[in-house]
């Protein structure tokens, strides 16, 4: 092969391997995970530009932001620092899940459903607990 058809072919595959990777997934991954929200006018540009070039890819990319919640906006507030979280804890090491719930809505505005009976619980073990500055009485 020639050299200017090596060139292009590189250059059409790096233009299309960034225009199928989705701009809110690549710029904000914390975003990942959030169901709904303003859209970020942003990202929605960007993604809007590849559906000028191509159609396909475009289209793609404005799927995946919206399929992951990376194109919305965070909301102010959506996570709890661990330090808050001490209050949940009592003597035995058990999480009261009524003073939990209620640290949660007081600081993220969010009423989670901790008592639902599909709820999955994990039992942490002694580092994932020191690294929040916690540690098991026993």
């Amino acid at each position: 092969m020639r050299l200017a058809t090596r060139v292009s072919c590189a250059v059409l595959s790096a233009t299309l391997l960034t225009q199928l990777t989705a701009c809110g997934t690549l710029f904000y991954p914390e975003r990942r995970g959030q169901i709904d929200g303003r859209i970020d006018p942003a990202i929605a540009v960007f993604d809007a530009i590849g559906l000028l070039f191509y159609i396909i890819p475009g289209l793609i990319a404005f799927g995946v932001d919206f399929a992951t919640g990376a194109i919305y906006l965070p909301d102010a507030k959506y996570s709890v620092a661990p330090e808050k979280l001490h209050e949940a804890v009592g003597a035995d090491g058990q999480v009261d899940k009524a003073k939990l719930k209620a640290i949660i809505q007081r600081e993220t505005g969010r009423a989670l459903p901790l008592d639902d009976p599909r709820l999955i619980q994990r039992v942490g073990n002694p580092q994932q607990l020191a690294s929040l500055g916690m540690h098991l009485e026993g």
